[in-house]
């Protein structure tokens, strides 16, 4: 039997509360899953047995599995157990396999090709809505970050030159930390206690979604509103992130809501784009929506798309990459435009993205064949000092799972993290005595303190400042505005903060942090590099801290396609495409070895059943009987609705997907597979009530439409709130109309590797397992096959948490 554990989850709530925007909202598991395996996990024998219509699936818990149960702690125990090997019963699966039902069929019949041009024309549209949407959502993020920001860095400025003169610096360092505390706790309240899945940057979330998993409220409106506001206040408040990121989230969730033309959030139906209204339509856009964001928050139209396809999407064709790429477009350029005439050069259009890491000149900056073996070095580098990263943050998350769950909690440490980064900055500002002059440098707020007039703090440019103009800085300032002992020493405790950082429960970033990171180790290499070669025109520092940032960055995260475009195009010069794509490479080659990447790590440890590009590699061993889920409930063509309602009512069960067979009713015997029913398509037809008194009549009182099941979505009503009386229970329900008449089917011989090829590919929720007289003998769900990784002893099978 699993191991059933209770954990913390990306939303916060126990599941059982869950109205999520794109789900069923009845109930915490999905479709079938292996807990209703009668065989058990780690069975490998199969033991066939009669599937009867209609039977329902029992679950024999252990003794010691009902004891853990009924021990269940208070709803906010001192310590929440975790255990990294478990997958959740959460999670539910989206459907991107569309139902190809007589409904569907009849209404693709009868739209002609100019309704089809129309339906093409309406993607367009929505794609150009997107962009622009995200777009001026990046430049409401930009500007009130750079006006918040610049009024609190202006306000404790004047205080330490006020304090430097007459003494007391101690309340200059009080009121730093105060300022930042006081902005991150309002950022970490609004996350914590109204929607804990905007916490973070988000991508974790919208790479489950775009491979198929359905996690409660991650497209929501009040998501977006929470997202937005908490990024601008986690900026403001000083803490070691950036507002990248969540910008890929938040164009995900403007995505979601366009598509389908109403929000149900403000139950508000605009009454367009309802042919939009599927799983299959929504993930293509949420698609869009993610790559538009990357533009935006990069400047970066190609290197979007490139994220999607490398990042997300389980699903990918050339009309979908165009449409992404033309909403990628349109956001960063409304961006530009908007920002362009906020700076009042409105003809200018030099600010394609949230952060520019401005031009690198060839000349001066350019790069010879020698240098090659150094960016591979600079690669390893990356990749050992991400994986440092990743493992702390593990542990730390482990530690916050266990430990830190109570909203309370999660709003005092956050607190703690800033007031901790406020004073950490304070205190190497005071201790630093690198003085640069001022003359010539574009530093934003210059700290004197104990330099001598006319110089500046050098620590300060890197500290005193929003993390983004601290990467331009280490990027472009000229040789020698920069100690080798200030760029080791901000590195180090950069490090940590930035480690400590990821994982609050505040919306915030880890690209620019990351970045940070990089440039500053990368020009310490630079400087160092230059005073062994006597100062070498090709050492120049601003080259090795955008090769060490990307180094940084791709040891953290593990992207290489996307991550190499995005350099690229942030910087404006494809010079250095070739020596950002070695130094990625290696990055993650280094780093794998070691540890997952960061947004791979916190997928699973939400236990999230996350399907990748291919099964594991030791696989070939398992069959499809030998991963199925059995028994199955399957459902006669024409039905008692009594039994549907019962088996919907059953909580033991909860499936999501019903194979629909013809009976003989003389014979336990079941005959073979006819198609496949959902469960919100029964609650549609139960809350409509489309079934006649008896099997042999054919009447219904109204025949139904697939916008009846469009208005439904996504939101289906719980089968408790749907009422049927006593005489309603003996009536009969036929299917044939409403079921999937063409399933996905696989034989029980068939392996694993071929079942999840299959699965994946297709974007599948249920794959029927048949035998050779085409009878139903199990179901494979997202589960069955997540549960099988390879691990450091070969091929591991996962318990279940029933959270």
């Amino acid at each position: 039997m699993a191991n059933v554990a209770k954990k913390v989850s990306w939303s916060g709530r126990d599941p059982r509360d869950d109205d999520d925007e794109d789900g069923n909202g009845d109930g915490p598991a999905g479709e079938s899953t292996p807990l209703l395996n009668g065989t058990g996990h780690g069975a490998r024998q199969f033991t066939p047995s009669l599937l009867r219509p209609g039977q329902l699936s029992n679950v024999d818990l252990n003794e010691d599995v009902r004891e853990l149960e009924t021990e269940l702690p208070r709803p906010y125990p001192n310590e929440i157990p975790h255990n990294e090997k478990l997958l959740s019963l959460k999670y539910e699966s989206l459907d991107y396999d569309n139902s190809e039902n007589q409904l569907f069929l009849e209404e693709e019949r009868r739209i002609n090709h100019a309704a089809f041009r129309t339906v093409e024309i309406k993607r367009w549209v929505i794609c150009a809505m997107i962009g622009i949407l995200t777009g001026l959502v990046a430049c409401f993020i930009d500007i009130v970050v750079e006006n918040l920001a610049g009024l609190k860095y202006r306000v404790v400025k004047d205080n330490i030159d006020k304090f430097t003169e007459k003494g007391g610096l101690s309340f200059s360092l009080l009121l730093w930390a105060t300022l930042n505390a006081s902005v991150v706790m309002v950022g970490s309240v609004i996350v914590a206690f109204i929607e804990p899945v905007a916490a973070g940057s988000g991508i974790p979330q919208i790479k489950c979604y775009l491979n198929g998993v359905k996690i409660p409220h991650v497209v929501r409106l009040k998501t977006l509103v929470i997202k937005v506001c908490g990024v601008i206040l986690s900026v403001v408040g000083g803490l070691a992130v950036g507002k990248e990121g969540p910008m890929i989230h938040s164009g995900a969730v403007i995505a979601a809501g366009i598509s389908q033309g109403r929000s149900t959030s403000l139950k508000r139906d605009f009454k367009i784009f309802e042919y939009f209204r599927r799983d299959t339509e929504k993930r293509d856009f949420v698609s869009a929506g993610a790559a538009a964001g990357v533009s935006a928050a990069f400047g970066a139209p190609v290197g979007g798309v490139l994220f999607s396809l490398e990042e997300g999407a389980s699903f990918w064709n050339q009309f979908l990459t165009w449409r992404i790429f033309f909403a990628s477009m349109i956001s960063t350029f409304t961006l530009n435009s908007v920002l362009s005439v906020y700076h009042g050069n409105a003809w200018d259009l030099s600010s394609p993205g949230l952060i520019n890491f401005g031009r690198f000149d060839n000349e001066k900056m350019g790069y010879t064949i020698q240098e090659i073996p150094i960016f591979i070095f600079m690669g390893v580098v990356g990749g050992i000092l991400g994986a440092l990263f990743n493992a702390l943050n593990y542990w730390l998350t482990m530690f916050r799972i266990r430990y830190i769950h109570r909203p309370c909690l999660q709003v005092i440490e956050a607190m703690l993290v800033a007031a901790v980064t406020a004073a950490v900055g304070f205190v190497m500002i005071y201790c630093s005595r690198d003085c640069q002059p001022i003359q010539g440098s574009t530093v934003a707020y210059p700290l004197q303190l104990f330099c001598a007039d006319g110089e500046y703090n050098s620590m300060a440019t890197a500290f005193f400042n929003t993390p983004e103009k601290s990467v331009v800085n280490l990027f472009h300032d000229p040789p020698g505005s920069y100690n080798p002992m200030t760029l080791g020493m901000f590195t180090l405790m950069y490090f940590f903060l930035a480690c400590w950082t990821y994982g609050l429960t505040v919306s915030a970033g880890v690209f620019i942090p990351s970045l940070l990171i990089g440039a500053a180790w990368g020009r310490l290499f630079g400087i160092s590099l230059s005073y062994l070669t006597k100062g070498s025109i090709w050492a120049d520092p601003g080259k090795y801290a955008l090769m060490g940032a990307a180094a940084q960055l791709g040891g953290i995260v593990r992207m290489t396609l996307s991550l190499t475009v995005i350099m690229m195009e942030a910087t404006g010069n494809v010079t250095y495409g070739f020596p950002i794509m070695l130094v990625l490479m290696t990055a993650k080659i280094v780093g794998d070895y070691f540890v997952e990447g960061l947004y791979d790590m916190h997928i699973q440890l939400q236990s999230v059943p996350f399907l990748h590009w291919e099964a594991p590699v030791t696989s070939h061993s398992l069959t499809a009987r030998e991963v199925m889920s059995t028994p199955v409930t399957c459902l006669r063509r024409i039905e008692r609705v009594g039994t549907v309602v019962d088996i919907l009512s059953d909580t033991s069960s909860n499936h999501n997907g019903f194979p629909v067979v013809e009976s003989n009713p003389n014979s336990t015997q079941v005959a073979g597979l006819r198609g496949l029913i959902l469960r919100s398509q029964l609650i549609v037809l139960l809350k409509h009530k489309v079934f006649v008194e008896r099997a042999n009549l054919s009447l219904v009182q109204r025949r139904l439409k697939l916008k009846d099941f469009r208005d439904a979505y996504p939101r289906f009503p719980p089968i408790q709130s749907i009422h049927v009386s006593q005489d309603e229970r003996e009536c009969m329900i036929d299917l044939s109309e409403f079921m999937n008449p063409s399933p996905y089917t696989v034989p029980q011989e068939a392996s694993l590797p071929r079942v999840f090829k299959l699965f994946r590919a297709l974007g599948l929720r249920h794959l029927v397992v048949v035998d050779n007289r085409n009878e139903v003998v199990g179901m494979v769900t997202r589960k069955d096959l997540a549960r099988y990784r390879l691990g450091k002893e070969g091929l591991e099978e996962l318990s279940l948490a029933q959270t």
